[in-house]
């Protein structure tokens, strides 16, 4: 546990240290979700009709900025085999990564999203649920995306083969998280699309790790 919560540490103080990335994946969230009512118009209705696919597809898109770059500094500099002889298996440096991504890239990210969701026009009453479905979002996001760079580490373009082993992996996400606000700002039942939700991540904690751990073996080998 020690060491898993070295890793976790020591991702946030990479983070901190190079706030640059972090700082500019929030504002790309901000940017990108502020041009639609812009360009749309301030017409309330319009606005929180819009609002949850706007919002959803947003997060993916600044989720993603940084998710190439949890590993390869460390593959690239040779230190992931000495990270890997640190005692902990693998999958547990992999989710390990994968929690210190979440909390330096996902946790901002929803704190972000209160003053996007209140100029999208959402109901004051509606913006737990959206965090909490967001919430986890994000945790899947973090969870396949970690996945899909351990797949694609070590290829030599994984920048282009990283998007196309995640954004069909992330489809049904985006599909049931929008759905979740959707339905509760038209007052219609939101729990099976927020069950569905966290199924994903029922089925992504436990099986992402491996298949992430696995790909790191097969890199520094």
């Amino acid at each position: 546990m020690r060491i898993f919560l070295f890793f976790i540490r020591r991702e946030i103080q990479l983070s901190l240290k190079y706030g640059t990335d972090s700082l500019g994946t929030i504002l790309f969230f901000i940017l990108i979700a502020s041009l639609f009512p812009l360009a749309l118009g301030p017409e309330p209705q319009l606005l929180r009709q819009i609002a949850p696919g706007i919002l959803w597809v947003c997060v993916l898109l600044a989720a993603l900025l940084p998710i190439e770059r949890l590993f390869n500094h460390e593959y690239e500099d040779g230190s992931l085999e000495q990270l890997l002889l640190l005692g902990l298996p693998p999958h547990g440096v992999a989710f390990a990564k994968i929690v210190g991504h979440w909390l330096t890239t996902g946790l901002p990210l929803l704190i972000a999203s209160v003053p996007l969701a209140l100029m999208f026009n959402f109901p004051y009453h509606a913006i737990p649920l959206f965090l909490f479905s967001l919430m986890i979002g994000t945790g899947c996001l973090s969870l396949l995306g970690g996945m899909a760079t351990c797949i694609a580490l070590g290829a030599r373009r994984s920048a282009f083969l990283l998007p196309l082993l995640t954004f069909p992996l992330l489809t049904p996400i985006i599909i049931f998280g929008a759905m979740i606000t959707d339905a509760q700002l038209h007052a219609l039942n939101y729990m099976p699309h927020l069950q569905l939700l966290g199924a994903c991540f029922a089925l992504a904690l436990p099986l992402c790790p491996f298949v992430a751990g696995a790909g790191l073996k097969l890199a520094v080998e």
